[in-house]
């Protein structure tokens, strides 16, 4: 009796353990049918990724500064790499040039011949040549292959065209500051009225030539915030405490150029000026004065504005000196110290001489010396 229970344990134990084999092996027979379909689509991607990484390679492009940019390029699923590396060529780029493009905004290959096509007519009514297209795009990608909105293009270039802006102006913006375009047409219409609106509100009498004057001087305000330029606007007045006339008068001459300056760039600039010059002696008028006579110091960080300071010091040359003659803070602390000892070898003493030559065009200045040494 106990052995045929013992025969019947062992059936039932063997008869388990063979349907448990049965349904593993079916399971994992299943499990290897439901992910085939999945496999395949990954050799597929890994085909497309591996012929792109291939043509972007053979294209000298530096493949790892593009997928730190812009990684999400390389999960599409159609790129057009080649075609724009043709529609480059024919515009008179190199393939080096080609390279470095798409390298610093690989985005670039995602645009069809078509839409390049279009964008590029665009742009050569504004521009003289081809070549001067591929040099701004060799310097600025981005402001090329940033926008596929053509519309939006041709939308903002007859708004600019409307508000009186120049063939030559619009060729400045697209130069220097050819993002204006891949705005949208609402953000430029908003800085016009603006300035339209401020000018008006200084008495200017005519807005539109307002306008086209603060442009012309600097074609970075139209990718600026119109809270920044107001901010600036309102620092100039009441920093040097200036009427409505002699704001309008600085800022349609020097005091264009620092309206798309950072406000806190701005300020903090300004506030090392005035407390290092108070502390070699200067009263308040005197720094207002000198930096109304020179508002491009603004541009000076705090390090390089004290190390040029210290650096006439040391060479014996007065803060009056340097009251009179603030433009010679546009030279470098290398050109100031050179030319300061080629002019005494030639017996010409900057501590009691002006020192405006040591501002000069290096033309003008070689002449100079070449008089002073011979």
């Amino acid at each position: 009796m106990a052995s045929r229970n013992i025969c019947r344990v062992r059936r039932n134990f063997l008869f388990d353990l063979r349907g448990w084999v049965l349904q593993y092996s079916a399971e994992v027979f299943l499990k290897s049918i439901s992910f085939r379909p999945f496999s395949v689509e990954c050799d597929s991607k890994d085909r497309q990724n591996g012929d792109l990484l291939n043509n972007l390679l053979t294209m000298g492009v530096d493949v790892d500064m593009a997928r730190r940019r812009q990684p999400g390029v390389f999960n599409r699923a159609v790129t057009n790499e080649q075609e724009l590396k043709t529609f480059l060529l024919s515009k008179g780029a190199s393939d080096k040039v080609i390279g470095s493009i798409i390298s610093r905004y690989p985005r670039a290959i995602t645009r069809t011949p078509e839409s390049l096509s279009k964008r590029w007519d665009l742009w050569r009514k504004i521009m003289a040549s081809d070549l001067e297209i591929v040099n701004i795009l060799e310097r600025s990608p981005e402001s090329f292959f940033r926008s596929n909105n053509n519309l939006n293009l041709e939308n903002n270039i007859k708004f600019l065209c409307s508000v009186g802006l120049t063939h030559k102006c619009l060729c400045r913006l697209l130069t220097n500051a050819p993002r204006t375009f891949s705005n949208s047409l609402n953000l430029n219409k908003q800085m016009v009225e603006f300035l339209q609106e401020t000018g008006i509100s200084l008495g200017h009498n005519n807005p539109t030539d307002f306008v086209r004057n603060i442009i012309s001087k600097n074609p970075s305000i139209l990718i600026q915030s119109t809270k920044r330029v107001k901010t600036n606007i309102e620092f100039l007045q009441t920093t040097f405490n200036l009427d409505k006339e002699d704001l309008l008068l600085l800022i349609c001459g020097p005091g264009a150029r620092i309206l798309d300056l950072s406000n806190d760039c701005t300020k903090r600039n300004y506030t090392n000026i005035k407390e290092r010059l108070l502390s070699l002696g200067c009263t308040e008028e005197e720094v207002q004065k000198f930096v109304l006579s020179y508002l491009n110091m603004i541009f000076l960080s705090e390090k390089k504005f004290n190390d040029k300071i210290d650096c006439l010091l040391e060479e014996k040359i007065s803060i009056s000196q340097i009251l009179e003659n603030p433009r010679v803070l546009d030279s470098s602390i290398h050109t100031l110290k050179t030319r300061i000892r080629e002019l005494a070898h030639a017996g010409y003493d900057v501590s009691t001489s002006s020192i405006a030559l040591l501002s000069w065009s290096q033309r003008r200045y070689e002449a100079k010396l070449k008089r002073l040494s011979g």
